[in-house]
C-alpha cells in the first residue's frame, strides 16, 4: 500500500510543480513578473508557516546554521531563481520553461563538484552535463540575428535561475540545522518573498493588490498553495522515503505535463527543436547518473 500511495504522491507532485509552469503563464497576463513571483510566495510562505507552527513543537530557527541554510535557500532557491523564472517566462512557453528548469539535477552535480569536490563527477558525467547544456541551446534555439530578444533571452534567465538553485542547494549541505527540511522551507519563502518584493520595488513595478479576476486568483492560489506550499511538504515526504535519485527523476516527468497542459489550455505549439532537446537534457542525466541507474534496475530485478 505504501507503494501505491508514493507512487500517487510522485504523480501529484509532477502535476503541481508541471501546472506551475501554465500557472505563470496566466497570471504573467494581471502583474508584472517580479511581483507575481513576491506574491507567490506571500501565499506560500503563509501557508508553510502557519502549518509549521501549528504541527512542530520546535519551529523556529536558533542557530547561525539555520540562519545560514535559510539565507542559501531563501536568497537563491526562491528569491534569485523565482524572479529569474518569472521574467525569462515572458519570452517562452510553459514547455520550454519546464525544460529548462529540468537541468536542476544535472547543474547541481556540476557546482557540487567545483564547490565541495568532485567525487560524483567522472569524464563521462562530465560529458552528461555538457550534453544537458547544449539540448537546452536545442530548446533555446538561439538566433545569432537576435540575440537581444526571444526565446533565448528566456531561456539564458531561466538557466540562470537554475544555477542559482544549485548553488543554494549545494550551500545547504555546508551548514548544520537545528529544525525540519519543511520548517526550513517555510522561512526560507517568508524571506524570499521579502527580498522579492524589495526587488521588485526596486525595478519600479508597479505595487498593487492582487488582482481579483478569477483566472488571477485561481493562478496565484494554485502557485502559492499547491505547487510551493502542498508540494514541497510532498517533496520532503518523498525524499525522507525513496531517496535522492528517485525523486529527482520527477524533473524530467515535470516538463511533459507542463507541455501537454501548455498545448491543451493555453494553446501552446511544441517544435521538433524543443522535443529535441528535452531528449538530449534527458540522455545528460542519464549518463551522468547511470550508475543510480543501474543500481535502481538491479533492485526491480532482485525484486521480480
Amino acid at each position: 500500500m505504501s507503494r501505491y500511495r508514493d507512487v500517487a504522491l510522485f504523480c501529484l507532485l509532477a502535476l503541481f510543480w508541471g501546472g506551475s509552469f501554465v500557472a505563470i503563464e496566466v497570471g504573467l497576463d494581471f502583474y508584472p513578473p517580479v511581483l507575481y513571483a513576491a506574491y507567490r510566495f506571500d501565499v506560500a510562505a503563509l501557508a508553510l508557516i502557519s502549518y509549521v507552527l501549528l504541527t512542530e513543537s520546535d519551529p523556529f530557527p536558533r542557530s547561525r546554521g539555520d540562519l545560514a541554510a535559510i539565507g542559501f535557500s531563501g536568497g537563491l532557491s526562491v528569491a534569485a531563481n523565482n524572479s529569474l523564472l518569472f521574467v525569462g517566462q515572458q519570452y517562452t512557453t510553459s514547455g520550454i520553461a519546464s525544460i529548462t528548469y529540468s537541468l536542476v539535477p544535472i547543474a547541481t552535480v556540476a557546482v557540487a563538484a567545483a564547490w565541495i569536490g568532485g567525487a560524483d563527477l567522472d569524464a563521462r558525467g562530465a560529458v552528461g552535463v555538457v550534453l544537458a547544456f547544449l539540448g537546452v541551446g536545442l530548446v533555446a534555439q538561439p538566433d545569432p540575428a537576435n540575440l537581444g530578444g526571444g526565446v533565448a533571452v528566456g531561456v539564458g534567465l531561466i538557466a540562470i535561475g537554475v544555477v542559482a538553485v544549485a548553488v543554494g542547494s549545494v550551500g545547504l549541505r555546508t551548514v548544520e540545522t537545528t529544525f525540519s527540511s519543511v520548517a526550513l522551507t517555510g522561512w526560507a519563502m517568508g524571506f524570499g518573498a521579502l527580498a522579492i518584493h524589495a526587488l521588485s520595488l526596486g525595478l519600479g513595478e508597479g505595487q498593487r493588490l492582487p488582482a481579483a479576476e478569477p483566472r488571477a486568483l485561481a493562478a496565484l492560489a494554485f502557485l502559492g498553495l499547491l505547487s510551493s506550499a502542498v508540494a514541497y511538504t510532498i517533496y520532503f515526504t518523498l525524499l525522507d522515503r525513496l531517496g535522492p535519485f528517485e525523486i529527482n527523476l520527477v524533473s524530467y516527468v515535470v516538463p511533459i505535463v507542463a507541455t501537454v497542459a501548455g498545448v491543451l489550455l493555453l494553446g501552446e505549439s511544441v517544435t521538433v527543436f524543443t522535443l529535441a532537446g528535452f531528449t538530449v537534457i534527458v540522455l545528460g542525466f542519464a549518463l551522468l547518473k547511470r550508475r543510480e541507474i543501474a543500481d535502481a534496475a538491479a533492485g526491480i530485478r532482485f525484486r521480480a
